[in-house]
Order: C-alpha cells, then sequence, then structure tokens
C-alpha cells in the first residue's frame, strides 16, 4: 500500500507539472500576441479569448523583453530570481521551464516584424499547492485506514487459524512417558492442520514402541543375566555351607563353569550388539565373494552342529564371478547369515533348511527357508528387540539376540533383512547386500 500511494502521488504531481507548464506555454503565446501584434482586430480577438475563456491564475504576470545585440539579461535574471541558463535557452531557440517553491516560471522565443522577443509567463501552480496536498491527505489517510484493517483482520484471522495449533500444543504438553498411549483428535477434514496431528499421532506411536521396546530389553536383559549370576552365587553357597567330597566340588565348579560360559556368550553378544549397533563404530571392510561365505558358514555350522540338514542352492548363481563381489566385514557378516542359520537349523529341529543364492543388477540375495515352528503374526513386530523370544521357542535354547544382532549388521553394510513366517509350516529369512561396481574390476 506504501509502494502503491508513493507511485499514485510521484505520477500526480508529474502530471501536474506537466500539465500547468503546458498551461503556462499557451498563455505566453497568448500574451505575446496581444501585446506584439500590429494589428488591433488581432489584438482585441486574443484579449477576449484570454479574459473570458481562459482563467486567471494565481499570482499571474507576463515579461515581454526585446532581443538586442549584445543582450546577455543578466539584471532580468536577478530580478526575476531566474537562473543564466533559463534564458540561454530561450535565446538558443529551445522551450525553457522553471520552479522556484509554488511558482512556475515558462519562456518562449517570440518573433515578429523582424524582431525577437523573450516571453516569459509566470503563476503559482494551484493544482500543485491545493490540489496535490489534498491528495496527499486523502492517500496518507487511505493507507492508515487500510493499515488499520488490515492488523484487525489479520489479528482476527490468525487467531482462527493458530486456534487448532494452540490446542494441538496444550494436548502434546499433556502426554508424557507415562500416558503415552494417548493421541491428538484428529478429525476427516484433509487439511495441513490434521496432517500435522496425524503427523505427531505417527511419532508418539514410535515413541511408544521405543519405550516398550526399551521396557522389554530391560526386562528380558535383567532375567538372562540374573538367571546364570543366580546359579553361580547358589552353587557357591551351597558348596562352601560345609565340607564336601572331592567330586561334590568338582559337580559344583562343572554347574558354575556352565552357568558363567553362559553369561559370557550373553555378554559376548551383548557387546557386539552395541558395537553394530553406532554408525560411528567403523569396521575393517574388504572385497570378499558371497558364496565363499556362504561356503564358510555351511562349514562353520557343519562343525557345531554336525546333524544338521542344509542343502545350499546355486541354481540361480550367475557365471560372471564380479556379480558376487561385495564389500564387508568377513567376519560380521559370517556372524550375521549364520544367526539365521543355526536360527533355522535349530527351530525346526534339524529338519531341511534350504539356502539359495541369487544375484540382480545392484544386489546379491541370501533366502534361508526351515520347515520349522515359525512366528505367531502377532509377535512379528518384536523380532528385532533385544532379548525377545516367542511364545513358542520356550523349550529351545536362545537369548533372543540372533535377529537383532543380524539387522545391525545388515545396516551398516547398506542391506536389508526381511522375515515371514506361519506357524507350523516355517519361516523365510532374505538377506540382501549390494554388489561392488562391476566396472571397478574391469
Amino acid at each position: 500500500m506504501v509502494v502503491l500511494t508513493a507511485s499514485i502521488y510521484y505520477l500526480a504531481t508529474r502530471y501536474t507539472f506537466s500539465d500547468f507548464y503546458k498551461r503556462l506555454e499557451t498563455r505566453a503565446v497568448i500574451a505575446a500576441r496581444i501585446m506584439l501584434e500590429n494589428e488591433s482586430g488581432s489584438v482585441d480577438v486574443f484579449k477576449e479569448m484570454r479574459d473570458r475563456i481562459l482563467e486567471k491564475l494565481p499570482q499571474e504576470n507576463d515579461y515581454i523583453y526585446e532581443i538586442t545585440q549584445g543582450e546577455t539579461f543578466e539584471d532580468e535574471c536577478k530580478e526575476l530570481g531566474l537562473p543564466k541558463s533559463f534564458f540561454q535557452n530561450i535565446l538558443e531557440g529551445r522551450y525553457s521551464e522553471y520552479q522556484k517553491k509554488n511558482i512556475f516560471y515558462v519562456g518562449i522565443l517570440y518573433e515578429n516584424g523582424g524582431k525577437r522577443f523573450v516571453v516569459i509567463v509566470s503563476a503559482e501552480n494551484y493544482y500543485y499547492s491545493h490540489h496535490i496536498d489534498n491528495l496527499k491527505s486523502i492517500l496518507l489517510a487511505v493507507v492508515i485506514a487500510i493499515s488499520l484493517l488490515v492488523l484487525f483482520i489479520s489479528i482476527v484471522f490468525s487467531k482462527y487459524i493458530f486456534n487448532p495449533v494452540r490446542q494441538i500444543t496444550n494436548q502434546v504438553k499433556s502426554i508424557s512417558s507415562e500416558n503415552l498411549h494417548l493421541r491428538l483428535q484428529t478429525s476427516s477434514k484433509n487439511d495441513d492442520i490434521n496432517e500435522l496431528r496425524n503427523t505427531f499421532n505417527t511419532m508418539l506411536n514410535r515413541l511408544e514402541t521405543t519405550f516398550a521396546t526399551q521396557n522389554n530389553f530391560i526386562s528380558n536383559a535383567s532375567h538372562e543375566l540374573r538367571t546364570p549370576l543366580t546359579v553361580i552365587i547358589g552353587e557357591a553357597d551351597v558348596a562352601l555351607s560345609r565340607t564336601r567330597t572331592v567330586d561334590e566340588y568338582k559337580d559344583s565348579l562343572k554347574s558354575i563353569l556352565t552357568e558363567a560360559e553362559r553369561l559370557e556368550r550373553i555378554t559376548r553378544s551383548l557387546l557386539f550388539l552395541a558395537q553394530t549397533g553406532f554408525d560411528g563404530k567403523r569396521q575393517t571392510m574388504e572385497l570378499l565373494r558371497a558364496d565363499q561365505i556362504l561356503w564358510d558358514v555351511k562349514e562353520t555350522m557343519d562343525r557345531l552342529n554336525p546333524k544338521n540338514k542344509i542343502q545350499i542352492d546355486l541354481s540361480l548363481i550367475p557365471d560372471n564371478p564380479l556379480k558376487l563381489k561385495i564389500r564387508g566385514n568377513q567376519q560380521l557378516l559370517h556372524l550375521a547369515i549364520s544367526n539365521v542359520v543355526n536360527n533355522a537349523c535349530k527351530y525346526s529341529s534339524n529338519q531341511v533348511v534350504k539356502i539359495s543364492i541369487g544375484t540382480t543388477d545392484d544386489q546379491v540375495i541370501f533366502v534361508v527357508k526351515d520347515v520349522g515352528i515359525g512366528i505367531p503374526p502377532s509377535e512379528m513386530e518384536f523380532i528385532y528387540d533385544p532379548f525377545y523370544r516367542a511364545t513358542n521357542t520356550k523349550s529351545f535354547e536362545g537369548y533372543g539376540i540372533g535377529l537383532p544382532l543380524t539387522r545391525n549388521i545388515m545396516r551398516q553394510h547398506g542391506g536389508t533383512i526381511s522375515v515371514s513366517s506361519q506357524v507350523n509350516e516355517g519361516t523365510t529369512v532374505r538377506l540382501t547386500l549390494p554388489l561392488e561396481k562391476i566396472e571397478a574390476y574391469l
């Protein structure tokens, strides 16, 4: 509004100046003809035109000076308060104009009867001094009025617009770790405010899941760690309660050793889980062949569990060995795949476990499929929670760290893990890793 009104004021002022100068130029021509024409009839006509048709301007004055040889008009400049350039322009045959406060001057060169004259007309610009000032006052009042109106509308509108935001703020303030089940009220409207509510609710869902996972981890971890410690302390107390035979001491030490080894395995698994859970810990990466890792896992499983029935399917393996190249940490990838294969053998009671390997343009894919007990659908969302074990695995030994550890390792290598399962029909685990660029080896 300020720019608009300033532009209107500027353009109106320029137009007023231009129009008034044209008025004065017309009057200068008329004044010259009235004063210098010799024919009385013409003079009378022009006088009548000036008196009847043209409006008398405030402080209007006419000045006519004959141009003589060597005339510089210095005295006239001082008398009228005009610069020398004003007269110089007229002498050169050009139109000349000048403004002194509210008085405007226009000068022309007029020739009559072989003589040349300087004709000057001056007058106060009534339109500038009165109408433009009036326009300025009107524009200023309009700007102030519209600004106040816009301010009032903005305040009312902002209260209407931000009221839902304030409601969201108040509802969010009332939600804490003790009542994460609460959610913001949503509506059927498809607008930004409702999208904001849905975003908050989605975030609260993630937070609630994270808190539940943390509580579940603490509960399960404390149970897994407390059990061997309780056995160790109990055996030591029993052994030390009285003097016993050598065989009794050996039995107590064997029991303590077994539980200590179990405790050591849990602790080592936790350390691996912690190491693979932080991106800041860099692991040594090297160029590896995916199929070689698979054969190493098979060899390890044969040594640890000779009763396994692992079958490796190489029907989808590419002919080009470069398409099996991956970059990663051999120990961690071996551990990740071993965890999946070991679970498949364990939860299928050493029935047939099929491992397939194949590649796409940019990935190598491992698929491990068993025909074991499966995972209940309602518990699939918890399979990556550390120490979480499905309800149908109570008769199997384990700690619930294998899948979380595998997922962390896959993430470190830019890969993925996906699990699908049906109870009493089996589980399929799909592991993907990015292939190294082939051009690097050509």
